[in-house]
């Protein structure tokens, strides 16, 4: 598969998956012929991890450094790998705690608005 369908199937821009591969996050991608990527249902599914890892906030060196030890193909490398899971969920979990937080507080703000329209409309009311 061509890299233009792979961005469109794991909505990754080319660019993106050009830069996945030139930082080594994944590794070479094979070339037809005619020098154009070619990638494979493994390339796939790494690109695929990169991106939910993205999402959930790994950095770019976290994923690196996760992406090198999976390399290896030594399930020495498992406690390793298993610890930058944790300590990225740590801190998506911190970032979830945040982000409740913040939406306590506009719901507050929300209720504190919803309150006053509510008095608005009750002296219209009374106005009448």
């Amino acid at each position: 598969m061509n890299i233009k369908k792979v961005s469109e199937q794991l909505e990754i821009t080319p660019d993106t998956i050009r830069y996945y591969e030139r930082i080594g996050l994944v590794p070479p991608i094979n070339r037809n012929k005619n020098g154009v990527r070619d990638f494979t249902d493994l390339d796939i599914q790494r690109l695929d991890f990169i991106k939910c890892m993205r999402h959930a906030g790994l950095s770019i060196e976290s994923l690196h450094e996760y992406m090198h030890l999976y390399s290896l193909n030594d399930d020495r490398t498992i406690p390793a790998r298993k610890r930058i899971l944790e300590e990225e969920a740590e801190k998506l979990d911190e970032r979830i705690a945040s982000l409740q937080e913040t939406r306590a507080y506009l719901q507050h703000k929300i209720d504190i608005y919803e309150s006053k329209l509510t008095k608005v409309a009750d002296d219209l009311k009374l106005s009448e």
